[in-house]
Order: structure tokens, then C-alpha cells, then sequence
């Protein structure tokens, strides 16, 4: 944990993280041919867009150079590999900057949980456009989202600090519904029809939302911030 605790609460501390996951999950996507190059057009653009508040402070000269290899990536995303590589690289970067920002084991935490979690969803609407994709990417992202949750909320409890009542009982239950949503996600992935995915995609949009409120709450209570923080 970084010794000024408020800079895990930072937004642009956040986006930077969630940059970092998302740009890592498009990229080994991208690298195991299993898409074509809309799919890493969207990622990538998701990516630059979340990732681009990030680029702006003095000296987040690894988050520009991110942001310029996703610029890259998505100009060759025909090439599947190479796009893949460059968000791979991307992703890297992305989460340095979130370590200076803000500590290491909170940025990798968090771009864990809510890259596995994006791409999953993101990965699944794609999915819903071609269904003769294989699932096995699917269940890849929904299993490192929830270690990436588990590790998250691992991360933050060991960090102490946060305060008794319901701002914290909110981010404890925040965490074990979205655990048990990507849970959810892996059950409906073994349903062969194409129902099945349609389910997963609809469980992982919910995900996502209470997955940013986990990561958002927990960060707050820990440094100490906002309304519900006495």
C-alpha cells in the first residue's frame, strides 16, 4: 500500500487500473486468433477512452505511451497477433502508471477484477454476433475476474482501516454479488444453446456495474474518504 492511502481512491488512480485489465484481456484475446479485428477495434477504443484520463498529469509518460501502442493496436487490428501484442504492452503500461499513482498490489488487484470482468462482458455481446466462437475464452476472463475480486477484497481487508457500519458492509456485499454473478456466469456458459451465452452476457453486464462500485467503495473506506466515512 502506497503511504499517502488517498491516492488508491484517485479516479484517474481507478481508470488507470481498469485501462490496464480491459487493454490486457483484448490483447490475449487478440493473441489467440479467436476474433476478428471489430472486436479489438472495440476494445482498444473502450480501452484509449477510459484509459485517456490518465495521460494528462505531469510525468504519466508510461500511461501516453500506452495509450499510443492502443492508438497503434487499433490502426493494425487486421493483424490479430500483432493488435493483440501491442494491447498486451499497452496493458503493462497502464498499470505501471496505476502502481506509481497508487501502490502495486492495489492497481494489479483492481485491474484484475475489472479487466476479467469487462472483457468478459465485452467478449460475450461479441459473442452474441458470431456464436461459433469457442467459450473457453469466457470462462478464462470469468475465472480471473473472480480471482481478481477475491484478491481485491483480499487486498483491501489486510489494508485495515476500514470503518465499522453500512459504507462497509455495502462493499462487502458489493464484492460477494459480484463474485457470485461471474459464478453465475461460468454456470451459464455450460448451457450449450445459445441461450446460454446470451445469460453469461447479461450476468456480466450487472458484474460490472456492483465490481466498479466494490472497487470505487472499498478504495474510499480504506483512505478514509467521502460522506459515508466519519
Amino acid at each position: 500500500m502506497p503511504a499517502d492511502l488517498a491516492s488508491i481512491a484517485e479516479p484517474r488512480f481507478i481508470l488507470l487500473a481498469w485501462a490496464a485489465g480491459l487493454s490486457l484481456a483484448g490483447g490475449v484475446v487478440g493473441l489467440a486468433r479467436i476474433v476478428g479485428p471489430g472486436f479489438l477495434w472495440l476494445t482498444a477504443g473502450t480501452t484509449g477512452l477510459i484509459g485517456l484520463a490518465g495521460v494528462f498529469s505531469d510525468g504519466a509518460w508510461w500511461a501516453r505511451l500506452a495509450l499510443l501502442l492502443i492508438v497503434i493496436a487499433a490502426i493494425w487490428a487486421a493483424n490479430g497477433p500483432f493488435s493483440g501484442l501491442l494491447m498486451v504492452l499497452a496493458g503493462l503500461g497502464f498499470v505501471i502508471e496505476a502502481g506509481v499513482v497508487g501502490g502495486w498490489l492495489p492497481a494489479i488487484s483492481a485491474a484484475a477484477a475489472l479487466g476479467g470482468v469487462t472483457g468478459e462482458m465485452m467478449l460475450g455481446h461479441w459473442y452474441l454476433v458470431d456464436p461459433r466462437l469457442p467459450r473457453s475464452a469466457l470462462r478464462g476472463l470469468a475465472y480471473a475476474g473472480i480471482a481478481g475480486l477475491a484478491v481485491d477484497g483480499l487486498v483491501l481487508g489486510l489494508a485495515g482501516g476500514m470503518p465499522g457500519g453500512g459504507a462497509t458492509l455495502a462493499f462487502w456485499v458489493l464484492l460477494a454479488t459480484s463474485i457470485v454473478l461471474m459464478a453465475a456466469v461460468v454456470g451459464a456458459l455450460r448451457y450449450p444453446a445459445y441461450s446460454g451465452v446470451m445469460a453469461a452476457t447479461g450476468l456480466s453486464y450487472l458484474a460490472v456495474l456492483t465490481t466498479l462500485g466494490a472497487v470505487f467503495l472499498g478504495r474510499a473506506l480504506v483512505a478514509g474518504l467521502g460522506p459515508f466515512v466519519s
